[in-house]
């Protein structure tokens, strides 16, 4: 049988090439702060173990390069990412001077690169094998499982990120829980309040375009400039009306935060809630109306139903979009891990930087991938399953 390429897989072999064998692999730093010198992947590791990383992200890119079967190429980019992560850690462990507690060891853009092409391989197998739902969340929570276990064994207690965890670890989940609930929180308004306003929407067309217009417009505002805007007012609010401030308006902090994301989560909730209603058949409403329904039984039995895929694709892309833009809120007080983004680059310190910006990615991801889940699953359910 003849082997041959695989037109993406040749890609990815480029990049692995070019990270293992001319790109840094990790930085060495005497502190926290002053520039670095690089390290290639040859003088990261110690000569076993750079044997073994060698030869198992060889064996990856060699899988990625060839037209493979798709589980064994998400078996291979699985290994090869955690290959990477425990490469890493080594690297930081091996380059550091023992009992040197300002030494730091950072991922370079060998690692970055590397784990880009592997991520991707992964991707692309997953998107092959068309998991089912349930599998996706159970992969994702074997990826969380695999990290956690990384973490808790001390395998990257070395890496610079790590030590800006350890200094700040009390602050760091007090910030993680207040970026999740304007996140979440501010979904969850939009959905109480976009709903009802898209229903609204669809069963009155004249208004539909005013509307629709009002919240494009708040969503070609820059988020910064947003945020911003709103200080003025929610100082005025907390300063003239009793109780406002005792429960947590002022000008800066986490309402006018709360608020902005609000506002920027209308537009896809209303949206896709007018689009899911309206791409309902009209068959299907004179049916339904057929056999007797009223107007409110359609609407709860027929219409929501069928338009549910549709609202929960928006409720993902307001999760996501939250989720990234919530970081912004440290620049008015409203914490999150935006704080840490804020504070790493006031201070040049990228590592600091990496312990916001990391957890906010993979936050987005992990919504992502669990809303994917949920919105696929309710679109296999078969409309005859629906009462009409």
């Amino acid at each position: 049988m003849r082997l041959r390429p695989d037109k993406l897989g040749a890609f990815l072999t480029l990049l692995v090439i070019y990270g293992m064998a001319w790109a840094p692999f990790a930085t060495l730093k005497p502190n926290r702060i002053v520039q670095g010198q690089a390290r290639a992947l040859s003088e990261a590791l110690p000569a076993q173990a750079l044997v073994l990383v060698s030869v198992l992200l060889a064996a990856a890119a060699l899988i990625a390069f060839l037209r493979a079967a798709a589980w064994l190429k998400l078996a291979a980019g699985l290994a090869a990412l955690l290959t990477l992560f425990m490469a890493i850690g080594q690297a930081a462990d091996f380059l550091a001077a023992a009992g040197n507690p300002y030494a730091r060891v950072s991922p370079a853009s060998g690692f970055w690169l590397l784990l880009f092409a592997f991520s991707l391989m992964t991707i692309d197998a997953l998107a092959r094998l068309r998991p089912s739902p349930l599998l996706r969340i159970v992969l994702l929570g074997l990826a969380v499982a695999a990290f956690a276990g990384l973490k808790l064994s001390g395998d990257l207690d070395g890496l610079s990120v790590m030590k800006e965890y350890a200094s700040r670890a009390d602050s760091f989940w007090g910030e993680a829980m207040r970026h999740v609930s304007l996140a979440i929180g501010s979904l969850v308004a939009a959905a109480v309040v976009g709903f009802p306003v898209g229903l609204l929407c669809h069963r009155v067309p004249p208004l539909r375009k005013g509307i629709l217009d009002l919240l494009n417009v708040i969503q070609t505002i820059p988020s910064m400039a947003l945020f911003g805007l709103l200080i003025a007012p929610f100082a005025w609010i907390a300063a003239n009306i009793p109780g406002a401030s005792a429960i947590g308006v002022a000008g800066i902090g986490a309402a006018p935060a709360f608020f902005a994301l609000f506002l920027y989560s209308l537009l896809p909730v209303v949206a896709n809630t007018v689009a899911g209603l309206a791409g309902i058949p009209a068959e299907t409403r004179d049916a339904a109306r057929g056999i007797g329904l009223s107007r409110s039984e359609l609407l709860l039995q027929v219409e929501i139903p069928l338009a549910l895929p549709v609202i929960l694709t928006a409720v993902r892309i307001v999760l996501v979009q939250n989720t990234g833009m919530a970081t912004i809120a440290a620049l008015i007080g409203g914490g999150g891990f935006g704080v840490f983004v804020f504070q790493g680059l006031g201070q040049m310190a990228v590592d600091l930087v990496l312990l916001g910006a990391l957890p906010t990615v993979a936050l987005a991801f992990a919504a992502a991938t669990i809303m994917n889940a949920i919105v696929d699953t309710v679109s296999r359910i078969p409309e005859q399953g629906v009462r009409a």
